[in-house]
């Protein structure tokens, strides 16, 4: 029998963190069919590729993204498939699309993520008719994907389908009950296949529309008796908590280590945000592989904390930034809907002496580290300005640096493009956070924040670590390690049908060649984005990857780029329903003396 694909000669790596073996693969019917020592017999299959030089890994799963609104509008997701992503997680940070109606989704989404309502709401309204979970499944399963997807359930909407969005989004609590109906609600998503529950505590994300502009998100009106209720459900079935302590405050964050713990009981899986290297906490690191470790090995947790493998870098435009939420005359702006009105109130002197008295303010740092002579100019108007930083600008003018920055987003607005990096930059410390057991990479972002996050990318530039370190002779994560952490670890997790290139398995795998591992993963560049008509900001580096396959199909080649079917027909991605999971109602075990009737 033919195969419908052969790649031969390539370096393989099964996702288990086994070394690379040079091997030859036979793909038919979407599965491996088998993996050889011994070249295999070309005759009749239409496809032989030649991997000499190359890896061939399994495809990367995403595990954090935000993908919500842009694969029903375009289930194809191009700018990750082209990196080697097979399978996205949707449902982060409180907010999912499962059983609320389309204009509380899209409330609860668009200022968030930074995806524009007028273009997301009109999706929802034409594509959403589903209200329950059930329905939510179905429409998945006969969605054209790209690559696999799988979900959360999101508190915040889960509060908003349960409790209204006026409720929700107060301190009133919920009756006893709404209270069941939101756990008969997450038990009922769990029975559809969600992996899990997201929840949210930091009231830095705000809400759209007309009815709770720039109210936190629900999730963070709830109490911990309430999170405590639902985690339960979650413990007993071995599903996944996906979440985030306060932002600015942190001191939350021993409130998710007590509800991971596992003494004298199962431990409760969490994937928390997040482990970064900030230039605004220098010392964060250490704080977060110091608490993995004591979830995991003191706590006997099941905890992980999710890592971003690559410079957080972001790109932003005027006075569009969503750090300002971070303190109090940064978050007068972001209240402010209307443009002209945003623009004028920077020119008051009283606002700037507020704003940058706050702005130098230590105990409320977050991710931002609010140097403006950290903060570059990539695009305006006048040509003069690119390269350099706010206080560069504004010593040229007998500026400070937040006056020259004021002055130029007014002049220019959103013709004022500049850059700064919040963190990731410190080499040694990237390797100890990747190279930490309790950490996972994602807070990619994926699907949102389009104009100022690009990190579509980022398993290649955690394979880029790993080579840079191993060339230099300086290595610190054997090659087949850092496959596995970008594939068969963050499957098993939580707990999917994906991550790894045995015989049997759906094939979905990559082809990369080594020496697209370069400097240009961190270029930004802009795209177009598929049916939404949008620009993007990404990180596009072709050389690194050859070719995509998803269910043992072509899904991305260099060169020719995509398949004129991919997202149009349901021969590629799928949903994934957690294989750990248990149901809802297990028997209970009898005794061993006891003979069944």
């Amino acid at each position: 029998m033919s195969y419908d694909i052969i790649i031969k000669n390539g370096l393989y790596f099964d996702g288990t963190g086994t070394p690379g073996v040079r091997r030859h693969i036979g793909i038919r019917n979407g599965r491996i069919d088998v993996l050889s020592l011994s070249p295999l017999n070309e005759d009749g299959c239409p496809e032989v590729i030649d991997a000499e030089g190359k890896w061939i890994t399994p495809g990367f799963l995403e595990i954090h993204s935000h993908y919500d609104a842009e694969v029903i509008a375009a289930p194809a997701l191009k700018e990750s498939v082209r990196h080697g992503v097979t399978t996205v997680t949707i449902g982060s940070c409180s907010i999912s699309m499962v059983l609320a109606e389309p204009e509380d989704c899209s409330d609860l989404f668009t200022r968030v993520e930074a995806v524009p309502r007028e273009y997301v709401l009109p999706i929802l309204q034409e594509k959403k008719t589903w209200r329950d979970a059930s329905g939510y499944r179905a429409f998945y399963d006969q969605l054209p994907l790209g690559p696999n997807v799988n979900s959360f359930l999101g508190h915040s909407e889960l509060r908003v389908a349960v409790m209204g969005l006026e409720r929700a989004t107060s301190r009133v609590k919920p009756t006893e009950t709404e209270m069941r109906r939101m756990e008969q609600l997450l038990e009922e998503a769990l029975d559809a296949g969600c992996i899990g529950l997201s929840v949210m505590t930091t009231r830095l994300d705000k809400m759209d529309g007309d009815r709770a502009w720039s109210s936190p998100l629900p999730s963070t009106f709830a109490s911990w008796k309430e999170f405590s209720r639902l985690f339960a459900i979650l413990r007993r079935r071995g599903a996944v908590l996906q979440g985030a302590p306060n932002a600015v405050t942190k001191v939350n964050v021993f409130a998710f280590l007590w509800q991971a713990h596992g003494w004298f009981r199962k431990p409760l899986k969490c994937t928390m945000l997040t482990a970064l290297d900030l230039k605004s906490q220098p010392l964060l690191h250490r704080f977060t592989r110091l608490s993995g470790w004591l979830a995991n090995k003191v706590l006997r947790g099941h905890f992980r904390w999710q890592t971003l493998p690559a410079p957080f870098t972001l790109r932003l435009e005027g006075l569009n930034v969503n750090a300002f939420e971070e303190f109090g005359a940064g978050e007068i702006l972001r209240n402010i809907k209307d443009p002209d009105e945003l623009y004028a109130k920077v020119k008051e002197p009283e606002f700037r002496a507020l704003f940058k008295k706050q702005v130098k303010a230590i105990l409320t740092k977050g991710l931002w580290h609010r140097d403006f002579s950290d903060c570059w100019v990539t695009e305006c108007p006048d040509p003069a300005m690119v390269g350099k930083n706010f206080k560069q600008l504004g010593q040229a003018r007998g500026l400070d640096a937040v006056d020259a920055y004021f002055e130029l987003a007014c002049q220019y607005r959103e013709e004022l493009k500049w850059t700064t990096c919040y963190g990731n930059e410190r080499e040694p410390i990237m390797r100890k956070l990747l190279a930490s057991p309790w950490t996972h990479p994602g807070f990619a972002d994926s699907g949102a924040h389009l104009r100022s996050i690009a990190q579509y990318n980022f398993p290649l530039r955690f394979l880029k670590y790993v080579r840079d370190a191993e060339l230099a002779g300086e290595p610190f994560m054997e090659l087949g390690q850092a496959v596995r952490r970008c594939s068969g670890e963050l499957a098993d997790f939580i707990g999917v049908d994906a991550g790894y290139i045995r015989v049997g398995d759906r094939a979905d795998l990559v082809l990369i060649n080594p020496a697209g591992l370069d400097e240009t993963l961190d270029e930004l560049h802009e795209a177009p984005m598929e049916v939404l008509g949008l620009e993007r900001v990404v990180k596009r580096n072709d050389a690194a990857v050859e070719l995509t396959l998803i269910n043992g199909r072509i899904a991305y080649r260099r060169g020719l780029e995509y398949p004129d079917e991919l997202g149009k027909v349901q021969q590629y991605g799928c949903f994934l329903p957690s294989r750990e999971v248990l149901p809802r109602y297990q028997p209970v075990a009898q005794p061993s003396h006891i003979a069944p009737a």
